[in-house]
């Protein structure tokens, strides 16, 4: 998010804590008098007058300027994000989605500015990842992409089996049956909807697999699961042309698990999920076009 747009969903804030302290109908001042109580532009109070006015909660005719209604939590703008934390999604989609090819130079510098994001988050974070074998350091600030091979993909898995088919044993041995049970209705929710809705289902194949992983109660499996979640989650980006279809076969699956570890069945849902991870490898390998 750019700096203009930051100080904007600032400013849209800061007045809408202004306007709750008011009752309906009551003025609002000049442009010159909000910029100074806010501490903005008057460039950026008119875009934060013509935002408030969409929304329906002041009328902004000319000089008049009145509150029509109180805000609410839905008039809440969403928070700017940080570039930093972004970081790791940007260049993971970035060198997964293929337009990075194996063998590239990769100098922290102008990753820094291809995501406008400090040099220093650029190479913390190549460090914390290099050990998991998709970039080597080289020296002089330089990195080299290893590339997302066949090889890796399938040692990757193997070692996802390994922590999550633990993990999964002590949910099913212990479930947290209240999240269990609130993950299962938004799995319901997502699979009685429209097709549509199933673009979302990353975050819910996430959520999934973070329940079983904090069931392992291993530092070293959140860890190292946090690393892989983003890999394996941009597979879903690689292919469109069964994408719904991919998401309710896993959602289904995922359901199944849940329904049997709700129902005290651990045997059957540790079966069940051995068999979605099977799935899962089975679609991250078709889906990229493997040279």
């Amino acid at each position: 998010m750019s700096r203009r747009n930051r100080a904007f969903v600032a400013g849209v804030s800061a007045f809408l804590d202004d306007l709750a302290g008011m009752v309906p109908g009551a003025g609002l001042g000049s442009e010159q008098e909000i910029a100074a109580r806010l501490g903005l532009s008057r460039t950026t109070v008119r875009s934060i007058l013509a935002h408030l006015a969409g929304r329906g909660l002041i009328v902004w005719e000319g000089r008049d300027k009145r509150l029509l209604r109180l805000p609410g939590p839905a008039d809440r703008p969403d928070p700017p994000e940080d570039p930093a934390a972004a970081f790791p999604g940007r260049f993971l989609g970035w060198i997964l989605e293929g337009n990075v090819p194996p063998g590239t130079a990769l100098n922290e510098s102008e990753l820094s500015r291809r995501f406008g994001v400090p040099v220093a988050a650029v190479r913390d974070f190549l460090i914390r990842f290099e050990p998991m074998g998709l970039i080597a350091k080289e020296p002089n600030r330089h990195w080299r992409l290893k590339g997302f091979t066949r090889a890796f993909a399938t040692e990757m898995f193997e070692m996802r089996e390994l922590i999550e088919m633990r993990a999964m044993r002590a949910l099913a041995a212990r479930p947290d049956r209240a999240e269990v049970a609130a993950l299962a209705a938004a799995h319901r929710r997502i699979l009685d909807g429209p097709e549509a809705g199933l673009a979302a289902f990353p975050a819910l194949d996430a959520r999934f697999h973070a329940l079983v992983c904090a069931a392992g109660g291993n530092r070293f499996f959140d860890e190292f699961m946090q690393r892989i979640s983003i890999i394996v989650h941009y597979h879903y980006q690689w292919r469109k042309e069964d994408e719904f279809a991919r998401n309710r076969g896993a959602a289904e699956e995922h359901l199944r698990v849940l329904e049997a570890v709700a129902a005290d069945r651990p045997e059957e849902a540790v079966r069940l999920f051995a068999a979605h991870l099977a799935t899962a490898r089975a679609n991250l390998l078709r889906s990229v076009a493997w040279d």
